[in-house]
């Protein structure tokens, strides 16, 4: 899976426990008519990934849905997801994925040599 968007905010990389786990995140804002600011992990030796990418930079992040059981000490049971992020590239402003860009309008010459008396075989 992938988040597109803008990067509205790059944290530091936190460390934890005594086995040395490290985690860094970072917010992704998805342009589109209702935007999304989607957290997205980046663990272990992942987090070198966000050292040459800045706030504000469009970007796209290959991600992995992750989701946990968690039973508390009253014995409920609860469910967390984490979208952990595994890959991460710069893409270039204005680049919307599908839409192929539109050539100059001078690149179009119009049809003058069109003449009425000329039979065509278009059906129509």
């Amino acid at each position: 899976m992938e988040v597109q968007g803008r990067i509205k905010m790059v944290g530091e990389t936190q460390t934890f426990g005594s086995n040395g786990f490290r985690k860094r995140e970072v917010v992704v804002t998805t342009e589109e008519q209702y935007p999304q600011h989607i957290l997205v992990e980046f663990v272990q030796d992942k987090t070198d990934l966000l050292n040459n990418y800045s706030v504000g930079q469009n970007v796209k992040v290959s991600i992995n849905l992750r989701g946990r059981e968690w039973v508390n000490p009253q014995g409920e049971t609860k469910y967390f997801n984490s979208i952990q992020g595994w890959r991460i590239e710069a893409v270039q402003d204005g680049a919307s994925g599908n839409v192929p860009p539109v050539p100059p309008a001078d690149a179009f010459e119009p049809a003058s040599s069109l003449n009425q008396d000329e039979h065509d075989d278009l059906p129509f």
